[in-house]
């Protein structure tokens, strides 16, 4: 399996009672024979331009662990979901992954050294 981002656009509406749309994404996952390992929740936030007459959509992330088939699945599962405006699934660049999460051990380490030295 590997491991992908997804990002979803939820109506602005739904901001109130996200719950079950996030159930829903969630089981979409789940029925493609994926794993959700992380879920945030980044708020509403202003679009860019307007997608289906809205100015404002709910940002919510997920990484998740697919086998190879199932983006496919997914992506048309999302294309006609109502309560989706937009999403957004890329595949993680392990590499990358490992490079970002030792530079952010460095910096915590260096803060965590100028800390003593302050004392």
């Amino acid at each position: 399996m590997k491991n992908y981002e997804l990002t979803v656009l939820f109506h602005p509406d739904l901001e109130m009672n996200l719950d079950p749309a996030i159930d829903k994404v969630k089981k979409i996952v789940e029925s493609a024979g994926g794993k959700i390992d992380k879920e945030e929740n980044d708020g509403k936030k202003r679009l860019a331009y307007k997608i289906n007459a809205q100015d404002f959509a709910v940002y919510y992330y997920f990484d998740v662990s697919l086998p190879s088939e199932a983006p496919a699945k997914i992506s048309s599962t999302l294309n006609i979901t109502d309560e989706v405006l937009r999403y957004l699934l890329v595949r993680v660049d392990e590499r990358k992954a490992k490079l970002e999460a030792r530079r952010k051990e460095a910096k915590k380490s260096n803060e965590e050294d100028t800390e003593e030295k302050g004392e």
